[in-house]
């Protein structure tokens, strides 16, 4: 990733989003941009307009935690966008590549058994990049369409969401799905500018993706800790649950598990997938992406 450029379209992208109304500033005259101009970020930061206009051609070498929130406030950002402008900013200092932890792309095996011993609730363990590198047999199981296109590599969820037509089908709301998804790649490209599986990632899904390449564009980061998803699973039909993300620190990964409101049909349905599963040959008995010991 050209950290500079991602730095320059973020701090861009966010002023555009902001209006003067909403900074509490007069507008006057005719604005050739939508948003804030680098002059009026620049006085709400209380900076100079030379040392904004610095800022935002992409070069955060230096700058201080007082600027940084400076223009988070200034800007608006959200938890997570200001988490983003850090990862940035720490990325421009000197030794960043030196320091950089390479994305995991295996779990131990104390992950895979916390995984097994799961047994009610689907379950999987990601990396930054959206690769599925473990999951229990229910999370297999919900997960069959993607784990069936991913044709024995390692299953991706950006991969799925914009280059298989099944994604579609599966994802009750695939707008949510494609955005928050694009989203995380961002935040993962703003920790990790240097990780070259995300470069290569990000520029196929650029060239084979329209959709994709329109969200890419938009810089949008989130954070996705508790929430809601809608599927619909080729077996059992809709789902709606619930999930919850946990971050392995010691691994740099994620573990997510879903869950259903109890009494649900819902529950019904995932009882059922779960039969399903069971009847299934084991396909990932050997938890290929777990570390061996």
């Amino acid at each position: 990733m050209d950290n500079r450029r991602e730095i320059r379209e973020f701090l861009t992208s966010r002023r555009a989003k902001i209006s003067p109304q909403q900074a509490g500033l007069p507008s006057y005259g005719t604005r050739r941009v939508p948003g804030l101009r680098r002059t009026e970020v620049a006085q709400l930061a209380g900076v100079s307009v030379e040392y904004y206009s610095r800022l935002e051609r992409g070069d955060l070498s230096g700058v201080s935690d007082q600027v940084l929130d400076a223009l988070a406030r200034a800007l608006r950002l959200n938890d997570a966008e200001r988490t983003h402008l850090e990862d940035l900013a720490r990325a421009t200092g000197p030794g960043s590549r030196g320091r950089r932890r390479p994305t995991p792309d295996q779990v131990r095996p104390s992950v895979q058994r916390l995984l097994d011993s799961m047994t009610d609730a689907p379950a999987f363990v990601m990396n930054g990049r959206g690769d599925v590198l473990a999951t229990n047999a229910l999370g297999r199981a919900l997960y069959a369409p993607m784990f069936d296109a991913a044709r024995g590599a390692t299953p991706n969820h950006a991969r799925f969401i914009f280059l298989d037509v099944r994604s579609h089908l599966f994802w009750g709301d695939w707008e949510r799905a494609a955005d928050d998804t694009v989203a995380l790649l961002h935040a993962q490209a703003g920790r990790d500018p240097h990780d070259k599986d995300l470069t290569d990632l990000v520029g196929e899904l650029s060239t084979r993706s329209e959709d994709f390449r329109t969200r890419w564009a938009r810089h949008d980061v989130r954070q996705h800790h508790l929430g809601a998803k809608p599927f619909h699973h080729p077996v059992v039909g809709d789902l709606h649950l619930t999930y919850e993300s946990l971050d392995l620190p010691a691994d740099g990964l994620t573990l997510v598990a879903y869950g259903t409101e109890p009494a649900s049909d819902s529950e019904d349905k995932l009882r059922l997938l779960a039969s399903w599963a069971a009847t299934r040959e084991p396909q990932n008995a050997d938890h290929p992406h777990t570390e061996r010991t």
